[in-house]
């Protein structure tokens, strides 16, 4: 694959992204990170290189061994380099969940 081929397809990634980032402004979304963080808020806004900003967000800590820890962030910025998946959270399946009595792995770094 050539150099140009490269920037072409990087640059069709972008567009089909924020084309579909559109869609999630101003819902509550979640995040996984690269580095295997679970991050939840309000989608507010992003740019050209899918940095993303959140508001009232916080950040959902796995372990096995207690619940799920929100830990509050309020504004945040991810970047666009270190967003893995997104996706839009639903308020009542989110609202009904007990998160005292989830236990789960925490999710590893991405490894290249």
């Amino acid at each position: 694959m050539t150099l140009y081929s490269y920037k072409l397809i990087n640059h069709l990634c972008r567009v089909i992204m924020a084309s579909a980032l559109e869609n999630y402004v101003n819902k509550m979304v979640e995040i996984v990170t690269a580095d295997g963080r679970v991050i939840v808020g309000t989608l507010k806004g992003f740019d050209q290189t899918i940095n993303l900003i959140l508001d009232e967000s916080h950040e959902r800590v796995y372990s096995t061994g207690q619940g799920v820890e929100q830990v509050i962030l309020g504004l945040y910025i991810v970047r666009g380099d270190n967003v893995a998946v997104i996706g839009e959270v639903d308020d009542d399946t989110d609202n009904g969940l007990d998160f005292e009595s989830i236990r789960a792995e925490p999710l590893n770094a991405i490894t290249h």
